[in-house]
């Protein structure tokens, strides 16, 4: 009952509390990106959903333009030199994250599940197979996040995603909502241009503003 209603009746009270409480926060950093960069504001980029399919997610843009698309940060070295102290600021908070609210809100992610796998990540998607990871909503954070985040390969990312398809329940999703939290506020796992896969920034930045 709660893989089938409750958990999505939770992310569509969360999402629009979280568009709602938000939303100043969103405006001044969509004010702070325009003046901070040339470029847009958002970017989305084309990730791996529910059952492998396809969709667009969306992100304040936290990279120049100039970084090339299609690249994971990981595979690009040192990108650090290249951002801006605000862009490095709205990374390791995780604002860059808030627009996936409105993926959330339409159903494409949820609040908790596997971060969704960017469509090229073929290494990472062919793990996720092994442990059914696949088949279920990507989400906003998830039990990997909390157990590593940039910090982990790709096949141990997947075992925790797939644990998590194991756990999954009301009581494991607020304890991955919790740790979320936490590891937020620590700003644990984040390494630029390291390890990271699944959540490496591949900028396929597109002008909606």
């Amino acid at each position: 009952m709660y893989r089938c209603f409750f958990k999505r009746l939770i992310d569509i009270i969360l999402s629009l509390c979280g568009i709602i409480v938000f939303s100043p926060i969103m405006l001044m950093v969509a004010i702070a990106i325009k003046l901070d960069s040339p470029g847009p504001i958002f970017f989305k980029q084309k990730r791996i959903g529910l059952h492998k399919k396809y969709f667009n997610i969306f992100k304040f843009r936290s990279m120049p333009v100039k970084i090339p698309p299609d690249v994971p940060t990981h595979q690009l070295g040192d990108v650090s030199s290249c951002l801006s102290k605000f862009q490095k600021f709205i990374r390791k908070s995780s604002i860059d994250e808030l627009p996936q609210l409105f993926n959330i809100l339409s159903s494409k992610m949820s609040i908790i599940g596997p971060r969704p796998a960017l469509w090229n990540q073929y290494d990472l998607i062919e793990e996720r197979d092994k442990y059914g990871a696949n088949d279920i909503k990507p989400g906003l954070t998830g039990w990997a996040q909390i157990n590593g985040r940039d910090e982990l390969e790709i096949s141990e990312k997947a075992c925790y995603d797939g644990e998590y398809v194991e756990k999954m329940g009301f009581l494991f999703d607020v304890k991955c909502f919790i740790g979320t939290i936490v590891t937020v506020l620590k700003k644990d796992g984040v390494v630029e241009g390291g390890t990271e896969s699944l959540e490496s920034e591949n900028e396929e930045a597109k002008t909606l503003f």
